[in-house]
């Protein structure tokens, strides 16, 4: 070979190198944020163009976080959901924009499942003690159940849409706390596509929404908790239910070991039907709810725990919504799910 021709070839070969560095310089970078938020935790993992990238956008998901807490917290006395619950009978009350969007949610979901699902369960739950101050439980008498149940209904609560304002009739406590967490995850994935992050898994007390890929063809992936891993032997050998592979969807599981307590022997669940005042006593050990915004799978979660298996099923059945349900049989969880979430396993969306 020619003196020239080697030098062209060296002078290739430089500019194949520079291109593989400036290629590389470029991939795209998988990182990780992490915060407390709502007495839990929040996680975003992202794909960012720089490694430094990721961070300047935490300022930004934490503003994000403590809007919803300051507009929508029941454990925060300044909380406009907490004014709201103080006002006087008969006044208005304006409502933020977020605030609003979530109430009106609420009263949907209320009213289509006929009331299992109710945004003004507050007095019951802090009857039973899962409510903001409560350190212990104790089960009510039922002159206390049928009093705190002549407070609910969200019936009550006349909403003006248009003025972004719901009215105080007097004694009405709303509880937003089953569609909240849900709704500040789908903020934080809004404001990370606003800020231009197209891939990216967002989870709040373990409530979860994907956008885009974890790496290139590759979907998002994440765990079904097994309602068993309190035991170490079925920890041990299922860690984790079932797999799922998350495309632009979002994944909310409610159970009913999460928050309860036991008094002689028996077990009482965070889970309150607004209808009868009671905890739920059914054999739903866990839900979990795909959509495409987790405010709405956060939402369906907590319905079926109050419908119960079979109602349940017929309601996410109604609404084309994928659910599965671990159901306690004697001593084992044998699962049952709707068409939705079968048609998500046959599409290889789920895994054992």
């Amino acid at each position: 070979m020619s003196a020239a021709l080697l030098r062209a070839a060296a002078r290739i070969c430089i500019c194949l190198c520079v291109l593989a560095l400036a290629a590389c310089a470029r991939a795209p970078v998988r990182t990780s944020l992490h915060g407390k938020t709502m007495g839990t935790t929040w996680s975003v993992t992202l794909v960012a163009k720089t490694a430094g990238a990721s961070e300047g956008l935490r300022a930004g998901i934490e503003r994000e976080l403590d809007r919803v807490v300051a507009q929508m917290s029941t454990f925060e006395s300044d909380s406009d959901l907490a004014r709201y619950n103080r006002a006087a009978a008969g006044t208005w009350q304006n409502l933020p924009d977020e605030f609003a969007s979530v109430l009106s949610a609420a009263l949907v979901q209320a009213r289509d499942s006929g009331g299992a699902f109710d945004p003004t369960v507050g007095p019951l739950v802090d009857l039973w003690g899962f409510g903001p101050g409560k350190t212990s439980h104790e089960v009510p008498s039922v002159q206390a159940i049928d009093a705190a149940r002549a407070h609910i209904g969200w019936q009550r609560v006349e909403f003006d849409p248009q003025q972004r304002r719901v009215l105080q009739p007097g004694g009405v406590h709303l509880d937003l706390s089953a569609i909240a967490k849900g709704f500040a995850v789908d903020q934080v994935a809004r404001y990370l596509q606003h800020e231009g992050v197209s891939d990216f898994l967002v989870e709040v007390g373990g409530e979860l929404r994907a956008r885009g890929e974890r790496a290139r063809g590759e979907a998002w992936q994440v765990a079904i908790e097994n309602p068993l891993a309190s035991n170490e032997a079925e920890t041990s050998a299922r860690p984790y239910w079932r797999r799922l592979a998350l495309v632009n969807q979002a994944v909310a599981t409610s159970g009913d070991y999460r928050h309860a307590f036991e008094h002689a022997g028996r077990i009482y669940s965070h889970h309150i039907d607004p209808r009868n005042g009671w905890p739920v006593e059914h054999r739903i050990a866990q839900v979990t709810a795909i959509a495409e915004e987790c405010m709405q799978a956060d939402a369906m979660g907590t319905t079926i725990m109050v419908l119960g298996p079979e109602a349940g099923l017929a309601y996410a059945q109604r609404h084309g919504m994928a659910v599965l349900l671990l159901v306690h049989e004697g001593d084992r969880l044998v699962e049952r799910m709707s068409p939705a979430f079968a048609a998500l396993l046959a599409r290889g969306g789920a895994a054992p």
